[in-house]
């Protein structure tokens, strides 16, 4: 079983993507991408198909193909471990199709610490067409150092995961996301 480490190892960013808050009690990062899939096809694609897009390097078995959503309030966000074996990484507290999906829990090593987080994935119909897609990760709680210690890191998952999902869209492979940048 491999450990989720590599969460904590880098920092993307997008054409719009920020920190917005940070502080030992927590932080809140955002992204927006634009793609040129309608709405629906856009919701789809992060729900339905999220181990097509999702990284396998932040997953606990390497192997994103074992990621599933289930698009219902109190679904889950998990990961088949085998054998029996599974984890919850989020819950579905919110979902509406095509506009929003809201899931609630510590994502990766966050899980692991005594904090509360809230994701939310919006979709919008872009101005010249397409979808915005908007995430936004609110975390909040105790970690020894403090949150603020960990919101780049955070953002970089988030950010990675987003760009992932953008190139599958677009190209029909998520490995063709932009690289993303270091951080400071």
């Amino acid at each position: 079983m491999r450990l989720l480490l590599p969460l904590f190892l880098c920092l993307a960013t997008t054409a719009n993507a920020d920190v917005t808050s940070s502080a030992p009690g927590g932080f809140t990062v955002e992204h927006e991408v634009i793609v040129s899939a309608d709405r629906a096809t856009a919701y789809n694609a992060a729900v339905k198909s999220i181990g097509e897009w999702w990284s396998s390097e932040h997953t606990i078995t390497g192997d994103s193909s074992r990621l599933t959503i289930e698009p219902r309030a109190m679904g889950c966000f998990c990961e088949n471990l085998g054998e029996g074996g599974a984890v919850v990484h989020l819950v579905v507290t919110f979902i509406h199709r095509d506009v929003i999906v809201r899931l609630s829990g510590g994502l990766g090593p966050l899980g692991l610490m005594g904090v509360a987080g809230n994701m939310t994935w919006e979709f919008f119909d872009a101005d010249d067409g397409g979808t915005r897609m908007k995430w936004t990760y609110a975390v909040g709680g105790y970690r020894p150092g403090g949150l603020d210690a960990v919101a780049l890191p955070v953002d970089y998952v988030i950010g990675e995961a987003l760009l992932r999902l953008a190139a599958y869209l677009d190209t029909g492979d998520a490995d063709n996301a932009e690289a993303p940048a270091a951080y400071e």
